[in-house]
């Protein structure tokens, strides 16, 4: 078709393409996974997508075109569980993701101490101690006191936080303090005063005193950390374990225009994943609530609500079916005593609202399984994608009971990367190959019912890192974990792109490159499908474009790798 021969009416202009993309290596995730060459996008959607020459004759004499030059494209990537909200917070925090001794972790600590006002808090961006620190341990209570005499401490690291004596203070924690139910503050084994790491619900102790975010502080972290994903090539999120103060913000930035993430979220209407309340509040919450998950519009939604039942692989508490290697006794943590857990499972579904729970060891995905079933037995979840979160140390049957309920997993595979050799020190080294088992996973389950995400902060947000674990089984170290899960590129983009999109039941509008979806798009630095494996982890996003409008362009590519893009989450 060319114009104007095929326009010659008043208003054809609303026909012509507003952007033509040319001589591009585009993969559009598509059912044939097609590559094609071009695509045109008008009104934030694709209307054409083929080769460059049929494409190019829908121009109108106002149409951009753009050469790609042999770039190629993906689809807008979709990271499956991140905690979006935290990617706001690198400039308001001490950075301990590049340290690696105890001695440096404290150096940092007293440098960003020293730059506040007496009293002031000291907040952490999450981190890994025991996977980064040569030490292999948490900070304690005395060397916190010591790196910040004058303020008080906090460091979340994910599922355990670590204080110092000002912040326990604040917050009321003695020695005569009982642990919370779901928590444990740790203490000194000699003197049994707490040492400064609480763990679980005992967080919340603390977290509840810290000062709140202005709404316009929030919404400003909102839009720095929506930008930081698009920089990955990200267009759209799960937002995983989001209160409802950081809900509201992202209303507000939706409402205000502002927003370059698709968003849905994960509600934990308490702020933690064990609800602080009573199964008959609970109860009366969702009666009240008025909406049912999977509520929304394209650019925000609720896609369920967030539990969680146990720890982790690297935190040594993750519910093992088997007892821990050194310990045959210990199975590790479970969150929510499994009665409470069933009923708050059973309440959401009942008043229309798809759950999601972080589990990892197999004796948690146990637990969720057996909810999920008495759930459906009352009201049916079968096409409702209810979702395991993490679902690290799955077992083959666990995935046969999972398909039989129509429940989705969403795993993290790039948690290999930097942690595969902490999980074989607390687990083994063939539990630690059988993390993350995506080979077994996608042949068992099918691999619309899996998705992949990064648990950012817990681990790096580049995806094509994750995607190079997926791949190759390897981290970041070179060494291989689980040679016998590994996956097809193809299937690692897919996991990112028209897989994932099917958690938020998005799959007909984003998730590949099609006439008629969004045309959300990332171009980038490499060809995936043909550049050496190792080579896969060092592709950047060089331009990423959302609903037609590019939100990111990096500046340069050259020098840019890996683990220098890692450094920076």
């Amino acid at each position: 078709m060319k114009w104007p021969d095929k326009c010659e009416k008043a208003g054809c202009r609303d026909a012509w393409p507003d952007t033509i993309f040319l001589n591009g290596n585009i993969i559009t995730a598509d059912a044939a996974f097609r590559v094609v060459r071009a695509v045109a996008i008008r009104g934030g959607r694709f209307v054409s997508v083929g080769e460059t020459g049929e494409v190019r004759e829908t121009a109108g004499p106002l149409t951009e075109i753009i050469d790609l030059k042999g770039k190629t494209v993906l689809p807008g990537l979709i990271d499956t569980h991140a905690h979006v909200e935290r990617a706001g917070l690198l400039k308001s925090t001490v950075q301990l993701n590049d340290v690696a001794t105890v001695s440096q972790a404290l150096d940092r600590i007293r440098e960003y101490a020293e730059n506040l006002p007496n009293g002031g808090w000291v907040r952490g961006a999450e981190w890994h101690p025991i996977a980064q620190l040569r030490e292999k341990r948490f900070l304690t209570r005395e060397e916190l006191d010591r790196a910040a005499p004058h303020n008080p401490v906090c460091l979340p690291i994910g599922h355990f936080t670590m204080v110092n004596s000002s912040a326990m203070a604040m917050a009321g924690i003695t020695r005569e303090t009982v642990d919370p139910e779901g928590g444990v503050i740790h203490r000194d084994g000699a003197t049994g005063e707490p040492n400064g790491t609480l763990e679980e619900a005992a967080e919340n102790l603390v977290h509840a005193v810290l000062p709140q975010w202005s709404d316009d502080e929030r919404d400003q972290q909102l839009q720095h950390a929506m930008q930081y994903f698009n920089e990955f090539g990200l267009t759209s999120a799960i937002s995983a374990a989001v209160d409802p103060a950081t809900m509201r913000a992202h209303q507000r930035v939706r409402q205000a225009g502002k927003a370059t993430l698709r968003i849905s979220a994960m509600y934990a209407p308490t702020g933690g994943l064990n609800p602080s309340m009573t199964t008959d509040e609970w109860d009366l919450f969702f009666s009240r609530i008025g909406v049912a998950s999977d509520f929304g519009d394209d650019w925000l939604s609720f896609s369920g609500v967030k539990l969680q039942i146990d720890g982790g692989m690297t935190l040594r508490t993750a519910a093992m079916r088997d007892g821990y290697p050194d310990d045959p006794a210990y199975n590790g943590t479970i969150v929510i005593e499994p009665a409470r857990f069933n009923a708050l499972v059973a309440t959401a579904n009942r008043y229309g609202w798809r759950v999601g729970v972080h589990a990892v060891g197999d004796a948690a995905i146990d637990t969720v399984l057996d909810a999920y079933g008495r759930a459906n037995t009352e009201r049916s979840i079968k096409g409702r994608r209810f979702i395991i979160i993490h679902g690290s140390l799955m077992r083959p049957d666990q995935m046969e009971r999972a398909r039989q309920l129509d429940v989705r997993v969403d795993a993290q595979t790039t948690f290999l990367w930097e942690k595969a050799s902490t999980v074989a020190m607390f687990l083994g080294k063939e539990t630690a190959d059988r993390a993350f088992p995506m080979r077994t996973m996608i042949d068992v389950m099918g691999l619309d019912a899996v998705g992949q995400g990064t648990d950012y902060p817990i681990n790096s947000l580049n995806p094509f890192i994750n995607m190079y674990v997926m791949v190759t089984r390897r981290d970041r170290s070179g060494h291989t974990f689980g040679a016998a899960e590994k996956i097809s590129r193809e299937e690692a983009i897919r996991l990112y792109t028209s897989a994932a999109a099917r958690y938020s039941f998005s799959e007909r509008k984003t998730g590949s490159i099609e006439p008629g979806k969004y045309a959300d798009m990332a171009v980038i630095s490499d060809d995936i499908l043909s550049v050496p494996d190792d080579a896969i982890k060092d592709i950047v996003a060089i331009r990423t474009i959302v609903e037609g409008r590019t939100v990111f362009v990096r500046e340069t590519v050259t020098g840019i790798t890996s683990r220098e893009q890692d450094t920076r989450t």
